[in-house]
């Protein structure tokens, strides 16, 4: 973070304080449980943290922090355990933190213990895949692939390389079946709730209601009215306000995987869309 980003973060925190005391007519905020909101990449984080800023307006927390709690650093290292569970930690009583976390034995321990409501958004691996391409390759110019991927002729195959990962000298990407090993670590926990991106996309209603019930499943009752908060929480979703937005769309994988994608990823891939309930058979 250089100074000007400090220097607005800083000013940031106090006025959002503000603005939550006046809200809430109250002075702390320790009521409602710590939350944390957490994703695999490119697959709806954006939409998840819109959602839990409108928890700051159902329910008494301060803020959602700026910055996501991340497992791999700017230029593409991984950061150490002590490192991320350091910034979960660091995230105060009465704000509610986001981030892109894997399900490692120090972090369920400590994000699942009782008391606390977490989340986990993850999306089809195809779409996840598709989104991955673009971003990189359009969108995000210091991104660990953009270089190789703007040296590759086609859209076609950049999705290859995606799909079986790459291991070079200096560039190293897992698979598209080791990137999901940490999906189903998150799937595992009782006490988090896993949600599908096409659920929050194609039944909105029913997975924001499912969203706030697991909030009041940690025994604290969310003080709005619960029709008018499912209201705010609809209101809150805005897809193109993120600064990230592409499509917003399910099933794009549709329109971007050629024949002979769809062939090399169900021989990457195996069952992996089965066991995670996107497909019956291999059929598709």
């Amino acid at each position: 973070m250089n100074l000007s980003e400090q220097i607005r973060h800083t000013l940031r925190v106090p006025s959002k304080y503000v603005k939550a005391v006046l809200r809430w007519k109250r002075l702390t905020f320790y009521e409602a449980p710590p939350i944390f909101a957490n994703a695999k990449p490119k697959s709806g984080s954006h939409l998840l943290t819109q959602i839990m800023r409108g928890f700051c307006e159902i329910a008494p927390y301060v803020y959602v922090t700026e910055k996501p709690v991340r497992t791999v650093n700017s230029n593409g290292g991984r950061r150490s355990t002590r490192q991320i569970l350091a910034d979960i930690k660091r995230i105060q009583a009465g704000a509610i933190g986001w981030g892109y976390v894997d399900a490692t034995p120090e972090n369920v321990n400590f994000l699942c213990q009782p008391g606390r409501a977490n989340y986990f958004i993850y999306r089809d691996p195809r779409d996840t895949l598709v989104s991955h391409v673009f971003f990189a390759t359009d969108m995000n110019k210091k991104h660990g692939m953009h270089a190789y991927y703007k040296s590759l002729p086609n859209f076609n195959e950049r999705l290859k390389v995606a799909i079986t990962g790459i291991d070079l000298e200096e560039l190293h990407m897992v698979n598209v079946v080791q990137r999901y090993d940490g999906v189903f670590r998150w799937l595992e926990q009782p006490s988090v709730l896993c949600i599908r991106f096409e659920n929050l996309i194609d039944h909105r209603e029913n997975t924001l209601l499912a969203i706030l019930a697991h909030l009041e499943k940690t025994g604290y009752k969310i003080p709005t009215p619960p029709k008018q908060a499912l209201n705010i929480l609809m209101d809150s979703i805005q897809p193109s306000q993120s600064h990230t937005f592409r499509s917003g769309k399910t099933g794009d994988w549709k329109e971007n995987f050629s024949i002979e994608n769809k062939k090399l990823f169900k021989d990457v891939a195996g069952d992996l869309l089965i066991r995670l309930g996107y497909e019956k058979n291999n059929d598709w």
